[in-house]
């Protein structure tokens, strides 16, 4: 036992900070059935030889298939594939039913989308603690430069986007006429909206209310709908079921919210006091923006926001 305890949910937490890539992980089992986990824990090793590594944890169904696997494939998924990650990282008997693969190098399975993939040999397994660590030697690759990466952080899936520190216009006479493209381009816009009010915003909600992002997403779906099953918020919060149900852990040591039963979240009389002062402060920011605007032009704003969803949908 390391001599050093600490809280394994807050320690978890600290780690969240740390953004990470989605991979489903594949390989065959000794009966040559193909198997699948979802995995944030990969790396780069060496380029001579290329070698990566990932881990896995001892107590994994799949653990035997990995452990004493001759080959396995790292599918790193695409932004649009949360699906799939929830499909790999769940509990299910069949997580290739709905999957469309084929046969790669030794017949571990690839994926037919992707962000990238590495086809690898087993280097080495090492011990690490509650888990064994794979090194592989890439046998072959392949990438999707088209397609935006998944992105993991603070328990929840995003995406990966240039910083706003990045796509300011460059000094130039002309840099803020009617024809700079980036200042009238719609994503910029969009983002640095989004960036601006939310870089406001979320540190007033942990400071006046207590919550954290996570918690803000949980307790705002729970303010006209006072229950849940975790299933169904896993996709609203944007969180695999893991990693909700850690938030939900929290959740209910701060006294946010109670299990009715271990598959279904309802929230408290404390959650609900501390969802309605939330739900008042975001308003009160969002009032302050659209201010600066008509209510014809608020009205106007949100109407075009929704239609452009619903067509983009």
């Amino acid at each position: 036992m390391s001599q050093t305890e600490f809280d394994a949910k807050d320690f978890r937490r600290a780690l969240s900070q740390f953004p990470t890539g989605v991979t489903v992980i594949t390989t065959l089992d000794a009966e040559g059935n193909p198997v699948g986990v979802t995995a944030s824990s990969f790396n780069s090793v060496s380029m001579d030889p290329t070698l990566v590594l990932w881990s896995i944890d001892k107590g994994a169904h799949s653990l035997s298939a990995f452990e004493n696997a001759e080959h396995f494939a790292v599918n790193v998924l695409g932004r649009d594939q949360v699906s799939t990650s929830n499909n790999f990282a769940s509990r299910g008997e069949d997580k290739f039913a709905n999957a469309n693969y084929s046969a790669g190098i030794g017949g571990a399975p690839v994926l037919d989308d992707y962000a990238a993939q590495f086809e690898c040999k087993t280097w080495a397994v090492y011990e690490g603690g509650d888990h064994l660590i794979l090194v592989g030697e890439v046998l072959d690759y392949r990438y999707n430069d088209g397609v935006e990466p998944l992105v993991f952080a603070r328990g929840s899936y995003a995406v990966s986007a240039q910083h706003p520190e990045m796509v300011k216009s460059a000094p130039c006479d002309n840099a803020a006429t009617e024809g700079d493209f980036v200042g009238d381009y719609l994503l910029y816009l969009l983002r640095e909206t989004y960036q601006r009010f939310s870089a406001d915003l979320y540190p007033k909600l942990k400071n006046e209310c207590g919550v954290t992002p996570e918690e803000w997403r949980v307790l705002a779906r729970m303010i006209n709908c006072p229950s849940y099953k975790i299933s169904d918020l896993t996709g609203m919060v944007m969180q695999p079921e893991v990693a909700l149900r850690e938030t939900a852990d929290w959740m209910v040591e701060k006294g946010f919210v109670e299990y009715k039963d271990k598959d279904t979240l309802a929230i408290t009389a404390q959650g609900s006091e501390v969802a309605a002062k939330m739900q008042k402060l975001a308003l009160a920011e969002e009032a302050a923006l659209l201010n600066q605007l008509t209510s014809e032009q608020s009205a106007q704003l949100k109407d075009n926001l929704k239609s452009l969803i619903e067509k983009l949908g």
